[in-house]
This record gives structure tokens, sequence and C-alpha cells, in this order.
């Protein structure tokens, strides 16, 4: 039987290509939204050619999916999905038997690598290294040669444990952290040791690095915020590589400047993009990317990939990848 698969994810032409090609084999068609875009990170646009469509892959309108009752499957091209997180929508959805996926699978490595590269670049002192190469070209030997350190043997706290949070701790394993990680139900999970919100102002106070990988929600916004900053180790470093709304931004300006945190990077901010005169681009020893961290240059051809694999899953009726509900 002929399926409509509809599509607001601009991909890259390559990508497209192939997924035009491999649908079009197993006999269905490609709907590309006249309101397509390049960011998987802004919302659809109302969309009535939804109507006629089996599966829906990107970022479609909410409110488009629920009226159209023809739509079995949504596969989101992001790993978050706040948009969709919503008691009607999982419950109209649920009502009709309609299943979501999301991406997060194909970002969490990269995610993951963008943490433990800010990590060991903190750590070895190569912002202040690489600054000077383009700014005075200081001799900074003693400055920076004597003030490094390593990440072997210290104390993480990752906020959110899902598949980001998982693939970092295994990329810290083999310098031998002590790795702490935030999650709903705490379970036991190896070398990891997961916590409940009781005992994270413990964690808190005996952490080096806090890494952030909150998604935004109504429960996590503003999560770190000044009390909690003052929460942490003095000095400890602290990363965000989760959402921007889950910082209270000008509390974290604050415990940088008053040294309560020795540095914080930022891939991800409130508001993005971020305007040239906020403050954050200023502040003390506060590095930022511009929300690359789930990046790279195949991204395209891993999400058209990973909506295949899972295709092929959705055909047989087995577990599909990413599922959300």
């Amino acid at each position: 039987m002929k399926r409509t698969v509809w599509t607001n994810h601009e991909l890259q032409p390559a990508a497209e290509q192939y997924l035009r090609a491999e649908l079009e084999r197993r006999g269905d068609r490609l709907v590309q939204s006249v309101s397509s875009s390049r960011s998987v990170l802004l919302p659809g646009e109302p969309d009535a050619s939804l109507a006629q469509v089996d599966i829906a892959y990107g970022q479609p309108s909410p409110d488009d999916v629920m009226a159209y009752g023809g739509i079995r499957w949504v596969a989101l091209s992001t790993a978050g999905y706040t948009r969709y997180d919503r008691a009607d929508f999982r419950q109209a959805l649920s009502s009709r038997g309609t299943v979501v996926t999301n991406a997060s699978s194909v970002f969490a490595d990269p995610c993951a690598q963008q943490v433990l590269a800010g990590m060991l670049a903190l750590a070895r002192k190569l912002p202040s290294q690489l600054r000077n190469q383009d700014g005075l070209r200081e001799w900074r030997y003693l400055e920076d040669r004597f003030t490094a350190s390593v990440l072997t043997g210290q104390t993480v706290v990752i906020l959110g444990y899902g598949a980001i949070g998982r693939r970092l701790a295994r990329l810290l394993s083999p310098f031998d952290m002590r790795v702490m990680a935030l999650r709903r139900q705490a379970e036991s999970d190896g070398a990891v040791t997961l916590i409940r919100d009781g005992e994270l102002p413990r964690a808190l106070a005996e952490a080096d690095h806090v890494i952030n990988v909150l998604p935004d929600s109504a429960a996590t916004r503003r999560f770190v915020d000044e009390a909690r900053l003052c929460q942490f180790k003095r000095g400890a470093r602290f990363y965000n590589i989760g959402r921007g709304t889950t910082v209270d931004q000008y509390a974290l300006i604050r415990a940088l400047d008053s040294g309560q945190l020795g540095a914080a990077y930022l891939d991800v901010m409130d508001p993005e993009p971020l305007p040239p005169e906020n403050p954050l681009w200023k502040a003390s020893n506060c590095f930022i990317t511009c929300h690359v961290g789930g990046g790279t240059m195949d991204q395209d051809d891993k999400l058209v990939r990973h909506f295949l694999q899972n295709l092929d899953r959705w055909e047989r009726n087995e577990a599909l990848i990413d599922r959300i509900c």
C-alpha cells in the first residue's frame, strides 16, 4: 500500500535525494511542506497538506497533528520535543494509536563529545592560549602551565540522564572520574551514581564539573538558579548542552563574576540567536558556541538513516528507536 510521507525539514540535497530514492523504492512518496526550514529548532507552520499523509517527519505543528487523524507516526528530527510534550497532544495521539519518535540517538554522540571537548579545553587552558595567539602573543608559561589541570579523578554531576548523558558518562569513563547523574527515577547504572532531587545539594557541593543536559519544560525552566548556583563547590565549572531556558543567565553571570563559578561553557542560550549586546558574551570566564554541539557534517545523512531504520521497524511492527509516546 502506497504511503505518503510529509516533511518540513529541509535536508541537505544529497540526504534529501537519498530519502526520496528510498521511499520511491518502497512505493511511497515524499511531500515537502511549503514552509520548510533548515533549522530544526524552529516550530513548524500550519500546513493543510498534512491532512493527506500517513507519516509526518520533521517538526509538524502539534495542532495539525492532533487535527489530522490519518497521521499514524510522527518522526521528529530533533532530540528535544518540548512543544509536543503536552497532555492534550499525548492523549489525542494515544487514543488513535499514533506513535511519536525523536532523533536523540543521532545527536547524543556529538553533544557528548562537545561537552568533553569543553571540559578538556578548560582544564588544559586552551582558551587563554588560543586567545593569546590572536591577541598580545605573550609567552604565558607561568600563567597557564601551573594553573592547568586534568580531568582524572575529578567529580562530575550530570543534570539529566537521557541519551546524551549516558553517552557522556561512557566517554568520561577512561578518566576515572566520579560521575553522578540526576534522574527522575534513580536506579543502578553501573559506574554512574544516579541521584534524586533531595541528594542534589550534596552532590553539587562535591562536584568539580556540573553538566546540564536538561530539556526545556515547565519543571526545568530556571532550574539552575541563584540558589542552586550557591550550592556549587566554589570554583566549579559549569557546562550547558541542554537548553538555555533551564538556566538563570543573570545569576550565572553573577556567579562567574564573584568566583563562585570558575568557568562556564555554553552551547545553548536564551534567546537564540544571542544578541551581540547580551552580557553573556563578555561575562568572566564564559565561553560560548552557537548551538553547534549536536551538529556534524553528515548530520542530515544520519537523520535520514535513522528515519529509514525506524520505517523498517514500523513496517515490521517492531519497537521504534527513540520512541517518546
